[in-house]
Parts: C-alpha cells; structure tokens; sequence
C-alpha cells in the first residue's frame, strides 16, 4: 500500500511540474501566434519615468504628463493604464493607435491626500504586449491654518 501511494505521489508532482512548462513550438495547421518579447525602448520612447513633484499642500490636486513616442516601424495600441491606487487617477485615449513617428500623451493625476512622503505607481499597458511601469514621488505637506504667527505689537497698534 505504500508503493502505490509513494507511486501515486510521484504521478502528481510530474503531473503539476509538466503542467508549468510551456510550449512555445506551433504545430502545423495552428493558427496561434507564439507569444514575442519586445523590448519596449525599442518601439516606444518615454519622457519621463520617475517624476518628483517635489513639496505639495496636502489636499491639492497635482497632474504630469507622460509624453510617449512611437519609434518603431509599426502601430501601437494604447489598452489600458492601471494604477496602483484610488488616489491615482489617468487620462488616456483608451484603444487608440499610434503610427510610427507619432507623439501622445498620459496624464497621470494625484488628489494630493498624502502628508509625508510619497510614491505612487501606474502600468501602461499596449497590444503586443508591451508595458512600461512609471512612478511619481513627492512630500506632501499640511498647510498651516493661520498663514502667520499672530504678532501681538501690530495687534497694539491697530487697536491704537
């Protein structure tokens, strides 16, 4: 009985390290594209990866753009933008392709909620399977209720 469980849990484990293997040769009359790996730097160029907002009150609404060129010889498609984050908020043409030489942007917005330091971040995703992973950074700060310090000698002499 325990060469049959012993041989029954064998099966199992090549049965699941088989499983995690891939296939990447076609088979004839397939009509499924083998999965490519593209270097994203050579199709698209970003401006920006890392963008610092430096200091910002607490509460106040920031934005940047992310600037991206085609530099490839072919079409890209723009599928979707995740964020990592609520706070995050992006602004793209969903679907939308870009030929070779062509320039277009995402807007990357952050409600500002943040005291401290912060690093938020977002996934640009495009067809073919190409992604490209940006982040933005700051300190937010809370603004101080009263703008200045009371100072009781020009109290005096307003009251004078």
């Amino acid at each position: 009985m325990k060469k049959i469980s012993l041989l029954l849990t064998c099966l199992v484990i090549a049965g699941i390290i088989n499983a995690q293997t891939t296939d990447t040769k076609m088979t004839v009359g397939s009509t499924e594209q083998p999965a490519v790996a593209h270097d994203i730097s050579q199709v698209l160029q970003f401006n920006e990866e890392n963008h610092d907002f430096g200091q910002i009150p607490n509460g106040k609404p920031v934005e940047f753009e992310v600037v991206i060129k085609n530099i490839g010889k072919d079409s890209v498609k723009l599928n979707d933008v995740k964020v990592g984050c609520g706070c995050t908020t992006p602004k793209y043409d969903q679907g939308k392709s870009y030929g070779p030489g062509e320039v277009f942007k995402v807007i990357l917005g952050f409600n500002g909620y943040a005291t401290g330091p912060f690093e938020k971040y977002a996934d640009i995703n495009f067809g073919n399977g190409l992604s490209k992973h940006v982040k933005f950074h700051g300190v937010g700060f809370k603004v101080p209720d009263t703008a200045a310090p009371v100072n009781s000698a020009i109290e005096k002499l307003k009251g004078a």
